[in-house]
């Protein structure tokens, strides 16, 4: 792909996420696409987000659990962008049309105090930046179809990448925890929708520890420039199946003693 594809293709998405149509795959459009193609895509995007005034508040890490890795053969995560318009509140709702296909996810979140960054950054150093953990949950939308009605072609993780990372918001749980109140591999969350369980999970799911996400994801970041600034929030990865949210649901994770999320999708 050259520059004005990587543009072309952020311009479609973007014009996506306005009118709430989707596009096709970009890998059908470029089919030597690659890594590097759609972070580029993605970066774009990014430009054009603060060119309107958007502001960083975050990152979010995919595919940081096997079966997830398995299923579209890959074998790292992934990342995307958090923006100040993503952020709902515990127990509020979203309104009607705000998304295309919306589903959840529930993780960890970190929150920093301190900068990181780094090609050798430690589990030690995730751990001295961050200010404190809290459950939440990821809202996922497609800005691209799933798959292909033609050709029966399913995304891959190029196309994912390209749009954010399918990432749309998140919802952060009141409680706040320091990071080593908890062994956060025994972290889990029981997921309700409309009140009956769909999912359930354990922070382990998460590249064993998701602590370890967050070493990934800084050292991801150093290989293109970027680094983790204070204040900002980390969405570790999920450890439970993408909930689908059509209008009109009620979602409730309990994390037991590390807290709840709650958020409700307008009918």
């Amino acid at each position: 792909m050259t520059p004005d594809d990587h543009a072309t293709a952020a311009a479609d998405l973007l014009n996506a996420e306005r009118t709430g149509r989707q596009i096709g795959l970009l890998t059908l459009r470029h089919p030597d696409m690659g890594m590097d193609d759609a972070y580029a895509v993605q970066n774009a995007i990014y430009r054009q987000k603060l060119a309107e005034g958007r502001r960083v508040i975050g990152w979010k890490i995919g595919l940081t659990s096997k079966a997830m890795q398995y299923a579209l053969n890959i074998d790292i995560p992934d990342s995307g962008i958090l923006f100040d318009d993503m952020l709902f509140d515990h127990g509020g709702s979203i309104p009607k049309g705000r998304f295309i296909q919306p589903r959840i996810e529930a993780e960890i979140a970190f929150v920093m105090k301190a900068p990181l960054s780094g090609a050798k950054v430690t589990r030690d150093d995730v751990i001295a930046a961050t200010d404190y953990v809290a459950p939440s949950l990821e809202i996922l939308d497609t800005r691209i179809r799933r798959v292909d009605p033609d050709t029966g072609k399913a995304r891959t993780v190029f196309d994912t990448i390209s749009d954010n990372a399918a990432n749309a918001g998140v919802v952060l749980g009141a409680d706040r925890h320091p990071v080593d109140a908890f062994d956060l591999r025994w972290v889990g969350a029981l997921t309700f929708r409309n009140g009956e369980i769909e999912e359930t999970g354990l922070g382990a799911g998460v590249l064993n520890d998701p602590v370890e996400s967050v070493v990934w994801l800084a050292r991801r970041m150093a290989q293109y420039g970027q680094s983790i600034e204070p204040g900002q929030v980390i969405l570790s990865g999920s450890f439970i199946r993408p909930v689908e949210c059509p209008p009109g649901t009620d979602i409730h994770a309990d994390f037991g003693s590390f807290g709840s999320v709650d958020i409700r999708f307008d009918g």
